[in-house]
């Protein structure tokens, strides 16, 4: 197996990206599409972060930190390729940012439904705050 690249997306990786969490990521966002990536990659260019194996994009993690919390998105592995460190290795390029950055605590949006999921990021270490709920309000039609 060869070695794993990680590395920032470029405005040209955001296709594939899109295509890729169709395949790899559980759920959708509002903001999953080509406007609303465009515009993190533009605002925050190291915020989403590529893993690459032998060329093929097989994991990407969003690492968005706003000067005062550090946020992690769609985190996602290709089906095929999981359990073999890629998620793992994601996340200590997200945390490696962070701390580079200032940040002193991270937290996950991880889908009730998505155990999965779940099970990786108790693993990484992290784990629900059961006395939050997340609001939200779409700003968009």
């Amino acid at each position: 197996m060869t070695e794993l690249r990680l590395r920032a997306a470029a405005p040209a990786d955001l296709d594939s990206v899109l295509a890729f969490w169709k395949t790899a990521a559980e759920g959708t966002s509002i903001s999953d599409d080509r406007d609303g990536v465009e515009r993190l990659v533009a605002r925050d260019p190291e915020a989403l972060i590529l893993a690459e194996r032998d060329g093929e994009l097989v994991g990407t993690v969003i690492a968005g930190f706003d000067g005062w919390r550090c946020h992690l998105y769609r985190l996602a592995v290709h089906p095929e390729r999981r359990r073999q460190g890629i998620g793992s290795a994601l996340l200590a390029a997200a945390d490696e940012r962070f701390v580079r950055l200032g940040g002193r605590r991270a937290d996950a949006m991880v889908l009730v439904r998505n155990e999965a999921g779940q099970h990786a990021w108790r693993a990484a270490g992290y784990a629900p705050q059961e006395q939050w709920r997340r609001w939200v309000k779409p700003l968009a039609d």
